[in-house]
């Protein structure tokens, strides 16, 4: 048995989507374990194009459980319309194969309302967030004041703890010049879906026990990517949730030791949504290329990403933080058509040179990124499925990588559809 944790090893974007379905079809289970609605995964199937932001990639597939871990925090609006979304294109979704555990956090109208507030009162120095309510429903659930998704089973509780946001939104809310909470409203809401979605809570935390006494095989499906963790990404600019592999035991409640192989995926450049540094950016006609032929955009949020050359400096660090064992490299076709092709592989700051991504947002700044060529292999690999069949350059670079960051590359794909994918190490082996 081998339980595979699939995180992302960038600032997200990284096609996550596409190869946990791809490693879906080896697995039983498949488990979200942190983040929110505000993740956006992209899978292509047979020429339809499923855009999922809560629901875990597996869900496309019928013989499969999956699983919302209490990592999570639920808008349960959004994750009713996304069920219903996916129920119209034929793709069957029950309790039998959708569990949401019964602790996890639920976002609310006011937690959204209070992201927009944030972002639109500091224009000049915006965190760049979806405006989705992430942030707000993770402070409430550290301040212990939150709904959980059990709590709906008892709505005495709910409208108790709706007094009790109350209490701490209300000032925030007067402060802004907005109203105080309508706590009816809420409270009317939350009853109305509360009977839509409580045949899915389960303490998934107990299925997952079981599943792993009956040898089955588990794969935990990361959102955002590793350097955008609250505690070891680019801060402030990050996301509220810990987005390393080692959340997979927190985020679901199975032991670590129930973890056997981690997978980076990383894309063959590097991408990045919002604020924030950035050391490898392009700002010349090679930005306009990567983003237009790598479709650029964020799932989620619509907004153009940042392109730049592929970072081994920020990977090699993830990969040291997160305990990855192996990288998917995707989109390896977008740099098809380069005469030379760049790779960061330290850094600058005046004199000194670093081989990691400092801390110190002064020194972030300041980065230089040091970078190395490599000749591009000019012809297209787009739907390569055999090592072998790649041109010699494609494969230089490849190993370039794999020498830069530290660790081998296990998995290349070559286009967005599910099998135009190289395979030179099964994760679940």
């Amino acid at each position: 048995m081998v339980n595979v944790v699939v995180v992302g090893s960038q600032w997200g974007d990284e096609g996550k989507g596409k190869l946990v379905d791809w490693l879906s079809d080896q697995a039983d289970i498949i488990v979200r374990f942190q983040g929110g609605h505000n993740a956006g995964h992209t899978l292509v199937i047979d020429d339809i194009t499923y855009k999922l932001s809560l629901l875990p990639s597996g869900i496309v597939r019928s013989d499969k459980l999956c699983i919302i871990g209490n990592g999570v925090v639920l808008d349960p609006w959004k994750l009713i319309e996304e069920i219903n979304s996916l129920k119209s294109r034929g793709i069957s979704i029950t309790p039998e194969n959708l569990k949401i555990s019964d602790n996890a956090i639920l976002i609310l109208p006011f937690h959204k309302e209070l992201d927009a507030i944030r972002e639109d009162s500091n224009s000049k120095n915006n965190l760049g967030t979806t405006r989705r309510g992430i942030g707000p429903a993770y402070e409430d659930k550290v301040g212990r004041r939150s709904i959980r998704l059990g709590d709906l089973k008892d709505l005495e509780i709910v409208k108790n703890r709706i007094n009790l946001m109350a209490l701490h939104h209300d000032p925030l809310r007067s402060y802004f010049g907005k109203p105080p909470i309508d706590k009816e409203s809420i409270y009317r809401e939350l009853i109305n879906v509360s009977s839509k979605i409580k045949d899915y809570i389960s303490p998934v935390w107990q299925e997952l026990h079981n599943s792993i006494k009956q040898r089955k095989k588990i794969l935990f499906e990361g959102a955002q990517g590793a350097l955008l963790d609250l505690d070891h990404g680019t801060y402030p600019y990050v996301t509220s949730s810990n987005t390393l592999a080692g959340y997979a035991s927190i985020g679901s409640g199975i032991g670590p030791h129930n973890l056997n192989y981690v997978l980076g995926i990383t894309k063959a450049y590097t991408t990045r949504v919002g604020s924030g540094p950035f050391p490898s950016e392009l700002f010349d006609k090679n930005f306009d290329y990567l983003a237009k032929k790598g479709n650029e955009i964020g799932t989620v949020t619509g907004r153009p990403r940042r392109c730049g050359w592929f970072d081994a400096v920020l990977v090699r660090q993830v990969t040291q933080l997160s305990g990855i064992q192996g990288l998917a490299l995707t989109k390896l076709d977008v740099l098809d058509d380069f005469d030379e092709i760049k790779v960061c592989v330290k850094y600058k700051i005046g004199s000194k040179f670093l081989d990691y991504m400092p801390n110190s947002i002064s020194e972030q700044s300041k980065l230089e990124p040091i970078y190395t060529s490599v000749k591009g292999w000019r012809e297209s690999v787009r739907g390569i499925k055999k090592w072998d069949h790649l041109p010699k350059a494609a494969k230089e670079y490849v190993q370039l990588l794999e020498e830069e960051v530290g660790t081998s590359i296990d998995i290349i794909t070559t286009s967005p559809e599910r099998d135009d994918t190289i395979l030179k190490k099964n994760p679940f082996d």
